[in-house]
């Protein structure tokens, strides 16, 4: 890889207020190192250093909005209460001080319980109709209250993002979590407004929070949404078959304020429509991307091998050649690229590519998961 041909990741990228200098993301990854919910001083060194070493935009890992069972692990983040905002406050300024740019990600992990530890929350699991999967019930479901609260409190969770200095934020509406419950239509058996036969009537429920919070924070302040085919509880499921389903997916949610579509994927480089296209032909965000004419960042097994999922049962990965992201960059298939595992282990990823020093990219470890490097 040249460094000539990584130029084109290091291309600045404007959307509405958010100006970057570069084209690379840190996927948001949850980490678990926020005891009581609150963020610290390893926290805020943690994103800093990604800031300091060419990351254009820091996500966040997941932080849960004020609902009594918006996460399913106690190391999970809050976006809410006064001490968690002003550890977030202090994440913010360290990434500013060294010239990054970052959004938090926000978050209801519905019905879906933790891989990684027993724990519950004390309130009773909530989903749209008290399934975590098709035929697999756990917890209840969510009254209309319940869901009008839940808007209102991904609301209020955005206008403390804006308030606190954050250049974006992302919504979670992908891999099976509360929102792309409502989505799938195996977990979302409603019969009223937020039901329906059709993902475009499924859509409602994530377009009136995305509505929410557009009026929250302003036409100017750019909002990310992350959105997935897969799941968790199923990693072959699929929302959208065809172009015309994931218009009707997708568009309803772009008019309702979402300015750039996060379209995650286990591999960036598989089509989405082969049928349509070919085996070279568009993958999830360049799709996305045609159909709605949103900005969209793609995701999936950048610079390793493996996939997340590996990762998380334990296998490690080793570097790989970003040849087939540097071609779908220069045909503008899609238009920011969100780096996860590599960027876990090392840091200075972003500046090693910059700078093409291949020799020292690191290979990534399940151990780092372990600690916040």
């Amino acid at each position: 890889m040249s460094s000539l041909s990584a130029d084109i990741l290091f291309r600045p990228f404007r959307v509405k207020s958010l100006h970057l200098k570069n084209r690379i993301v840190m996927a948001p990854m949850t980490r678990f190192f926020a005891p009581d919910g609150v963020p610290g001083a390893a926290n805020a060194a943690y994103y800093r250093r990604r800031a300091e070493a060419d990351v254009g935009l820091i996500l966040s890992e997941g932080t849960v909005i004020d609902r009594p069972a918006s996460r399913n692990d106690p190391g999970i983040p809050f976006f809410h209460g006064e001490s968690a905002l002003a550890g977030w406050k202090s994440v913010i300024d360290a990434v500013h001080d060294a010239d990054g740019k970052m959004g938090p990600q926000i978050w209801h992990v519905g019905s879906v319980a933790s891989p990684m530890t027993a724990w519950v929350p004390d309130a009773p699991v909530e989903s749209p109709s008290g399934l975590v999967a098709p035929d697999k019930p756990r917890g209840q479901a969510m009254s209309e209250e319940a869901i009008a609260d839940t808007v209102a409190a991904f609301a209020r969770a955005a206008a403390d993002a804006k308030r606190l200095g954050f250049d974006t934020l992302e919504i979670h509406g992908a891999h099976g979590y509360l929102i792309d419950e409502f989505f799938w239509s195996g977990t979302n058996k409603r019969t009223d407004r937020y039901g329906g036969a059709t993902i475009k009537e499924r859509s409602r429920f994530a377009a009136e929070v995305v509505a929410a919070i557009r009026a929250a924070v302003g036409a100017d302040f750019p909002i990310i949404l992350r959105v997935s085919q897969w799941k968790q509880q199923d990693y072959a499921a699929r929302l959208a078959e065809t172009p015309a389903l994931m218009t009707d997916w997708l568009q309803p949610l772009v008019e309702a304020g979402v300015d750039v579509l996060h379209c995650s994927q286990r591999r960036f480089w598989e089509p989405e429509f082969p049928e349509q296209d070919g085996e070279n032909g568009l993958n999830f965000a360049g799709w996305a991307k045609k159909l709605t004419g949103a900005a969209t960042i793609s995701v999936g097994s950048v610079g390793l091998s493996g996939d997340v999922i590996a990762a998380f049962s334990g296998e490690g990965s080793t570097p790989t050649g970003l040849e087939r992201l540097i071609e779908r960059m220069e045909r503008d298939e899609f238009d920011l690229i969100a780096v996860g595992r590599a960027l876990i282990s090392d840091p200075q990823w972003a500046r090693k590519i910059r700078t093409n020093d291949r020799e020292h990219l690191k290979d990534f470890s399940a151990s780092a998961l372990a600690e916040l490097v």
